[in-house]
């Protein structure tokens, strides 16, 4: 019996599992289990009672079916990246790890189509089809170590989702494991199938309907030719209307990112571009792509547009090596932050893009108001926003105080049109402000297509959903929803 969980005797559980997994499928000692207690929200820890690591569709079945005999309750885990607790372990839980579920299991490009396993890095998609001239369009900023896995559960974007989309619009079909054991498989190898999207139900369900064990993706074909331009500005207010400019005059870049003055600074201390200039108050990156006369009339049409706005110089690339060079600090850019301050606190929420001068405005003040720097990183083009909350969880009661700013910056993303969310998901983070966006019907009707494929609630328990015992907790206290977690 584990120290852990004194009411269940877990030894003939883990025989079970080994007995369908294989000891190395089974991770039942207590210091190997420190290693899975969190995930890209390292602020709250709660280490799961077991871990499996299943290698098939019917190991992950098989799996599950255990946790069903034994009314178990089990989360499903990728590469452990995530940014809003979806992951994190739940007491005595099994913690179905799919890292070595990472095939390549089938590749069509006559169709633009791959079929991958769930733990299949995001970028190795990209590399298996990339000599062909094809490539994967959602580009998570994690992109070089989170799943396939992870990114359909959440829904996952990147710098280049205001063109091409996020992880829904880009899978075609999925094999499922669904709470009760049962495999199924929805959608297709077609993007438009008849009958019910259950496809698109299940992408961004967060683990909480079941566990996809290969997944039928789209690539794309490489455009003929690719331009980056950045633009420095004085003002990030100036950037933001730079952004709702080229917008309004009917362009569709591939990727519009900015980047204020603190995240400028940090990249350039750790990645060291050489292409940030250090005193901008804001920086703003605009990729365009398509027919070679289509992108060069394109970028002298959104130069000019970055001049109207006050744009002090803009510099443009067009060979591979110089665009990865002005993308390169934005990929690192959350990595930096971690160079400002001891702590960071991220926050996902999505704003209409004419309000964007306003919400910065705003998060300024908020950010005075409470004593807390925030560095600004964001999808400009479809006013998805990233502050960073910088701070010391070694100060008593810092991470209290950043959890309710950053609840107030959520609140003030849905006053003016918003979502508590754009690619980061829900988790055990966010789901105390679910009624801030949705009314009580809403929430009751998600609840119903949950119970439809989770009766039982055994998949992923206490996430995306607000409870009255957490949340009611969480609002006398002040403290994080998910109050069962250990913080350190």
């Amino acid at each position: 019996m584990m120290a852990h969980d004194l009411q269940r005797d877990w030894q003939p559980i883990l025989r079970a599992f080994e007995v369908v997994l294989g000891k190395n499928g089974v991770v039942g000692r207590k210091e190997e289990l420190l290693v899975y207690e969190c995930d890209g929200l390292t602020s709250y820890r709660q280490r799961p009672a077991v871990v499996v690591l299943p290698r098939t569709t019917e190991e992950v079945a098989a799996a599950v079916r255990i946790c069903v005999k034994h009314q178990i309750p089990f989360v499903a885990r990728g590469s452990g990246t995530g940014l809003s607790g979806g992951a994190l372990p739940v007491e005595n839980c099994v913690l179905i790890v799919t890292s070595l579920m990472r095939q390549i299991l089938s590749v069509d490009l006559d169709n633009q189509r791959v079929v991958v396993q769930p733990g299949v890095i995001n970028n190795w998609v990209t590399q298996a089809v990339s000599g062909a001239g094809f490539y994967y369009a959602p580009d998570p900023s994690s992109q070089i170590v989170c799943s396939v896995g992870g990114n359909v559960a959440e829904n996952s974007g990147g710098v280049h989702c205001l063109k091409y989309g996020v992880t829904t619009n880009h899978v075609l079909g999925l094999k499922l494991v669904l709470p009760d054991a049962s495999m199924v498989e929805v959608g297709g190898a077609v993007p438009e199938m008849p009958g019910y999207d259950l496809t698109g139900v299940f992408v961004g369900s967060e683990g909480t309907l079941g566990i996809a064990t290969e997944i039928t993706l789209r690539i794309l074909k490489v455009p003929e030719a690719i331009q980056v331009l950045l633009a420095d500005f004085t003002s990030v207010e100036a950037a933001g209307a730079a952004v709702s400019d080229i917008i309004g005059a009917g362009v569709v870049p591939g990727g519009m990112e900015i980047m204020d003055n603190l995240s400028i600074n940090a990249v350039e201390d750790v990645v060291a571009t050489g292409c940030y200039p250090r005193d901008a108050a804001a920086i703003l990156l605009v990729e365009l792509d398509g027919l070679a006369v289509e992108v060069a009339a394109l970028c002298e049409r959104v130069g000019a547009i970055c001049q109207q706005n006050g744009a002090r110089s803009i510099v443009s690339a067009t060979d591979a090596e110089q665009r990865l060079k002005l993308w390169k600090g934005r990929k690192a850019a959350f990595a930096a932050a971690g160079h400002l301050s001891p702590d960071y606190y991220v926050q996902d929420g999505v704003i209409p893009r004419t309000k964007l001068p306003f919400v910065l405005q705003e998060m300024q003040r908020l950010g005075q108001e409470y004593g807390y720097q925030i560095a600004n990183v964001f999808h400009a083009g479809d006013g998805n926003l990233h502050p960073l909350i910088l701070y010391d969880h070694k100060v008593p009661g810092a991470l209290e105080q950043v959890e309710a700013l950053g609840g107030e910056i959520l609140k003030l993303c849905v006053q003016v049109g918003g979502s508590i969310s754009g690619e980061h998901g829900i988790g055990a983070d966010k789901r105390c402000y679910m009624p801030e966006m949705f009314t009580p019907a809403d929430l009751e009707t998600m609840q119903w297509v949950r119970q439809v494929f989770n009766p039982q609630g055994l998949a992923n328990p206490g996430k995306i959903f607000p409870t009255p015992r957490t949340c009611g907790e969480a609002a006398q206290a002040k403290t994080h929803p998910f109050a069962a977690v250990e913080r350190f």
